[in-house]
């Protein structure tokens, strides 16, 4: 049986055409994860924004959260770590759906693996500016000040600003790169096996000497996701 990582579906950031290519492509991999799935590891911008009020969610995405409820009554383990665009995760994908929810990162020891995984905003040292950003989005109070706009009002401005920040990040990830080797390499020399990171939408595989460094790359242009197979970690793409 396996285990599947993947990142940065952004669902609804696109047109249209794009979207329905994009689900597609998700439905394909949820369909292989039913077939010889034990885990999943989702790390992070499943959705391009996502908020809960307490008696109100996005409705858009209602379809993928059903499949996604129906892998975990089959069985399947699901793991959702959030993202610089989900970070707003609440109770009702935790309560309801029983998927379990991660802030920040998450570690774990699977097929005899020490494996490390992050959604990674934020880990190029250059990137202060953002760090500084999240402490503030990330604020109980501002979080429950939030909560008191209403839905019909917060969730569209909520929508601009992911926009926002999906221009301001999607021209780093050339530059970025090398940092995040260097991180994976440091986690790696600290006695993990396998480093997953998501985030750049930069799909790749480094192998290391004590270990390996997967980046899950995305699922708008890349349709990429990580795959473990009796302790092998491999890239594949859908």
């Amino acid at each position: 049986m396996a285990i599947y990582f993947f990142s940065d579906v952004h669902l609804g950031a696109s047109d249209k055409a794009n979207e329905d290519l994009k689900l597609a492509k998700l439905y394909t991999l949820l369909d292989k994860i039913r077939a010889d799935g034990r885990k999943v590891f989702i790390l992070g911008d499943l959705f391009d924004f996502w908020f809960e009020y307490k008696h109100a969610i996005p409705k858009e995405h209602l379809k993928v959260v059903f499949r996604l409820a129906q892998l975990i009554e089959e069985g399947i383990e699901i793991h959702y770590i959030s993202g610089n665009h989900d970070f707003w995760l609440g109770e009702y994908l935790s309560r309801e759906v029983k998927i379990i929810i991660h802030r920040d990162y998450f570690e774990t020891t699977e097929d005899g693996k020490r494996i490390f995984m992050i959604h990674g905003d934020g880990l190029s040292p250059s990137d202060w500016k953002y760090r500084i950003l999240k402490k503030i989005l990330r604020n109980r109070i501002n979080i429950w000040l939030y909560q008191k706009v209403p839905p019909d009002w917060g969730i569209p401005l909520a929508r601009y600003v992911s926009g926002s920040s999906r221009t301001y990040t999607k021209d780093r990830p050339a530059d970025f790169i090398k940092d995040y080797e260097k991180y994976a390499a440091h986690k790696i020399a600290s006695g993990y096996d396998y480093v997953l990171i998501g985030h750049t939408h930069y799909p790749s595989r480094l192998e290391f000497e004590s270990g390996v460094y997967l980046n899950t790359g995305d699922f708008i242009e890349n349709f990429s996701y990580g795959k473990l197979v009796e302790g092998k970690l491999t890239l594949e793409g859908i």
